[in-house]
């Protein structure tokens, strides 16, 4: 019988990450973090980033996660960090931060998590097709996007591609804008106080200010 002893470092990190992901997926992702270099931390709210990894002095290495995350997107964003760290240990510190190696890496570590046991039947599709080639960021894959928004706490925030043409919205920051025409992926955007143009990802969440009139179209 072989004995794993816990550290009090990761019997905290099990304690705390078990409110944030699926309870079925939570023994794998253990087994992921049983590296004595690597911790994770939970953080408030970050509006540039659901999450992020970095490579510390004397050989450690910290992921962080927004606390925010439902569990669905919370899961996701953990994986992804891990695929950093464990794409780093294989490959070495010169790859490119969302290369092949860091792709390999994720579709690796992910594989085992989608399953019904694990995400809702209705996300499995999506998830399924975004692992074919992931990317930098799911959000920039408007239907898994949009799916797991679906499990988010209800607010008053909206997708991009769902602003209809011509309203006015404002950002975290505060700033506010009136939403253009699409170009191929993004979409322009005139900040109100500037007159500057701006390009929009589909999936930026934004407060709609006022919306369009009659008419516009």
């Amino acid at each position: 019988m072989q004995f794993v002893i816990l550290t009090p470092i990761f019997v905290l990190m099990q304690n705390e990450l078990q409110q944030y992901i699926p309870q079925q997926a939570l023994q794998k992702v253990l087994q992921l973090l049983r590296h004595d270099n690597l911790t994770v931390i939970i953080k408030k709210e970050r509006k540039t980033r659901h999450g992020d990894y970095k490579r510390l002095p004397r050989g450690k290495h910290q992921i962080t996660i927004n606390s925010n995350l439902n569990p669905y997107r919370f899961l996701i964003t953990l994986i992804h960090e891990i695929a950093h760290f464990e794409a780093y240990k294989k490959y070495g510190r010169f790859i490119k931060p969302h290369g092949i190696e860091w792709k390999r890496s994720f579709q690796h570590l992910m594989l085992p998590f989608i399953n019904p046991e694990v995400f809702p039947i209705k996300l499995l599709p999506l998830i399924a097709n975004h692992f074919k080639n992931p990317k930098a960021t799911s959000d920039t894959d408007t239907k898994l996007a949009l799916a797991l928004k679906q499990f988010d706490e209800p607010n008053d925030k909206t997708y991009i591609f769902e602003v209809p043409f011509g309203s006015t919205f404002k950002m975290y920051n505060g700033k506010v804008f009136q939403k253009g025409n699409k170009r191929v992926k993004r979409y322009e955007c005139i900040e109100i106080n500037t007159g500057k143009l701006y390009l929009f990802n589909p999936n930026a969440e934004v407060e709609i200010v006022i919306p369009a009139k009659a008419g516009i179209s």
